[in-house]
């Protein structure tokens, strides 16, 4: 019933093809299908020129819709960007190593931000872009002595870079 609404509210804004469309949390409460249903449409109406003003909590569907991206922390205007620029502002990254062994500890160097164990032979490590890279952090793990046997890589994403921003500015 809620998702029906949603799309009668959407049809219902659209009757008068206005330049600009407001939605205010359009997925919340809906299931997966209906949310990927919207997105697709909100994407179309875009594609054919209207421009979209998307309030969300949901900083997944911020990042994969919005072309620009604005933050307000209480009541507070702390980000107004492209949503290349925000996401690029991340400093962070990590990969995932399994390696040919089982680890006794998680391995130690400067470079590494966090290290966590996830399996007896995998282990997550984040580091800061500014510092180190992926290939840096990978040679730490051979100089250790460890086979490198499966490797994954991580972006930051819209959440780091929002609880990056958020912190900073409630600190202020």
């Amino acid at each position: 019933v809620g998702g029906m609404k949603r799309r009668l509210m959407v049809a219902k804004a659209m009757v008068h093809s206005p330049p600009v469309l407001v939605l205010d949390e359009p997925t919340a409460g809906v299931d997966v299908e209906l949310r990927q249903q919207l997105w697709a449409y909100v994407r179309a109406l875009n594609a054919e020129g209207v421009t979209i003003v998307l309030t969300t909590h949901y900083l997944e569907e911020a990042e994969e819709l919005c072309d620009r991206i604005a933050i307000i922390n209480h009541g507070r205007l702390i980000a107004n960007e492209t949503t290349r620029t925000l996401v690029g502002m991340a400093k962070e990254k990590a990969v995932e190593v399994t390696v040919d062994r089982d680890l006794a500890g998680t391995p130690v160097a400067s470079l590494f931000e966090k290290v966590e164990l996830i399996g007896p032979r995998t282990v997550a490590i984040t580091y800061s872009k500014d510092r180190a890279n992926a290939g840096e952090v990978l040679a730490r793990l051979q100089s250790a002595g460890l086979g490198i046997v499966d490797v994954s890589t991580r972006e930051a994403d819209l959440e780091h870079v929002f609880l990056n921003l958020t912190r900073a500015a409630y600190s202020d």
